[in-house]
């Protein structure tokens, strides 16, 4: 699914099993592993209307993979977006 944003970007939300297919996880590994040590709320995903129910924002997630995969894993990705490096 894609929303307009608010400046004429689209955002494509995933369900945990589309992303899953997307990036070559398990499903489980997403859920238990991933989201809130990787993947943070309000960044890589949301809840929408307060629900149990978790959409994740493909152009979020594509950025920061690329982002710190360019890094080579000496950094640490931060809440804030920015990294900490070793």
């Amino acid at each position: 699914m894609q929303t307009p944003t608010s400046v004429g970007q689209t955002q494509t939300y995933l369900t945990t099993d589309e992303l899953s297919h997307r990036i070559k996880y398990d499903s489980r590994t997403i859920r238990d592993r991933l989201k809130d040590s990787v993947l943070i709320e309000g960044r890589h995903y949301i809840r929408p209307f307060g629900g149990r129910k978790t959409l994740y924002i493909w152009e979020a997630i594509e950025q920061d993979m690329a982002k710190y995969s360019r890094l080579g894993g000496q950094a640490i990705p931060m809440a804030s977006g920015g990294a900490l490096h070793a």
